[in-house]
């Protein structure tokens, strides 16, 4: 609400000073507020704002409400004011009739500054607000230590030390079979998530003696099933931690596990790419949706979309989409890997597969918010088991939403069995360590390519 206020004032100022820079009485208005009461300037005033929201949106200001630093703030603040000042410029600074690019460029330096100055103070405000209420512990964030050494409740007291910047409320400790217990009340290891819940946790931080990667990765496949970020002490250091982002500089230093080494911005970016992405190719391909659907229902008895359940995001399970290109009753036996000469796929079920129009049906994952275009492809919990045992950073791959296409996909193809599963899961990696829309585009065009010539398979 602020930032929708302060933008609307900061337009209406403009708007004032525009009337007396370039002189507008010349034009047959006589004073300025029959000229900031005109119909389309009211609307201006009042719509464009909902615009700038989503440019901040956008930026990510929203996603953490909290804990921001103030260099963080200004420098979003800023850019947001920049790209907000240029469609402002687009849209209507050009319909200024007989007005000398100059004069526009100075009136863009005005409301650049305009857009700048008026949100950032509203925005200085509400966060000098939150850090009194955090200091004076109005606002805290209940957080949970896997851990009950003696390191553990260092760690604990460091943040107790930091609450006046962060808010940490640390609320328990989970023993560690192994290690030797600081107090007597721990929460037992295999509770975790049931306590985390009842306790309204919204943080957990590792914060172990000693722990190899392979117990490390697997209590992390436990608690990306719960809606809380999970951190770790960086002196527990290995290649599970490394190239993750770093958060709270001026508290205790903490490394970020529950999300990919990507910008608040691009995450939001990426998501929006997704969501027109998606929108749009569905109506666009329209046609092609219903000749697919009329040739799997001619080709082979059977529902038209095969529905299996995989597992996404936080390893949270949903039903993927896909036109069918099997006959009914294709695993019988149980869980089967596909092969190019699999004969469970029908001739139909075949060509699909070769130009991969069997994925298109996914663009609805996409659409609801399931699957990303661009991800690691997802995988039925039968086979992740599998693939775990081989590859424990498996897991890592549940940072993110999982896509219709991947690196693992471009650079790999489908996998047979499991030790190709595994390898594409080490482009996939690579790809947590990479991302970028730059990278999704080239995944992208990359992706295109092996469609158009039929390399799908």
């Amino acid at each position: 609400m602020s930032d929708y206020i302060t933008s609307g004032i900061a337009l209406l100022v403009f708007n004032i000073f525009r009337y007396y820079t370039l002189d507008l009485s010349r034009l047959g208005l006589r004073g300025v507020e029959n000229y900031i009461f005109q119909r389309q300037l009211i609307a201006e005033t009042w719509l464009l704002p909902i615009i700038m929201l989503g440019v901040y949106w956008l930026s990510g200001y929203y996603n953490h409400p909290f804990n921001k630093s103030r260099l963080q703030e200004m420098v979003t603040t800023m850019a947001s004011a920049i790209i907000n000042t240029l469609l402002f410029f687009l849209i209507f600074l050009t319909n200024d009739m007989g007005k000398l690019l100059t004069t526009n460029f100075y009136l863009l330096v005005v409301l650049g500054s305009l857009l700048f100055l008026l949100p950032y103070s509203g925005r200085w405000m509400l966060t000098s607000m939150s850090i009194r209420k955090i200091k004076r512990h109005q606002i805290s964030f209940k957080t949970l230590i896997i851990g009950n050494s003696a390191s553990a409740h260092h760690t604990a007291d460091s943040l107790r030390n930091s609450v006046a910047l962060m808010g940490y409320d640390v609320v328990g400790f989970v023993d560690i079979p192994g290690e030797t217990k600081y107090d007597t009340n721990g929460i037992s290891f295999i509770d975790i998530e049931k306590k985390a819940v009842e306790l309204g946790v919204s943080q957990i931080i590792i914060s172990p003696d000693s722990f190899d990667d392979v117990r490390l990765l697997d209590l992390l496949s436990r608690l990306y099933t719960l809606p809380v970020s999970v951190k770790i002490a960086p002196a527990t250091f290995s290649y599970v931690t490394y190239g993750i982002h770093l958060n709270d500089i001026y508290g205790e230093p903490l490394v970020e596990l529950s999300s990919p080494r990507i910008s608040e911005s691009t995450k939001n970016i990426k998501r929006t790419i997704d969501v027109l992405f998606s929108g749009v190719t569905m109506i666009l391909l329209s046609p092609v949706y219903a000749l697919t659907a009329l040739a799997v229902r001619i080709s082979s008895p059977g529902p038209i979309i095969y529905r299996q359940t995989r597992i996404g995001l936080r390893r949270k399970p949903f039903e993927i989409l896909k036109f069918r290109t099997m006959h009914v009753n294709a695993e019988v036996n149980g869980p089967a890997l596909s092969s190019a000469q699999d004969p469970r796929v029908t001739k139909m079920g075949a060509f699909l597969r070769k130009y991969r129009l069997d994925e298109i049906p996914q663009f609805w994952n996409v659409f609801k918010g399931e699957m990303s275009i661009v991800g690691p492809r997802p995988e039925r919990e039968y086979f992740i088991r599998q693939i775990v045992k081989e590859a424990p950073y498996y897991n890592m791959i549940h940072q993110v939403r999982p896509g219709i296409t991947s690196w693992g996909m471009v650079k790999f193809g489908y996998a047979s069995n499991i030790p190709d599963m595994v390898r594409r899961a080490q482009f996939d990696l690579v790809y947590l360590q990479n991302m970028s829309i730059l990278v999704d585009c080239k995944i992208i065009i990359y992706t295109i390519k092996t469609v158009l010539s039929g390399l799908g398979v």
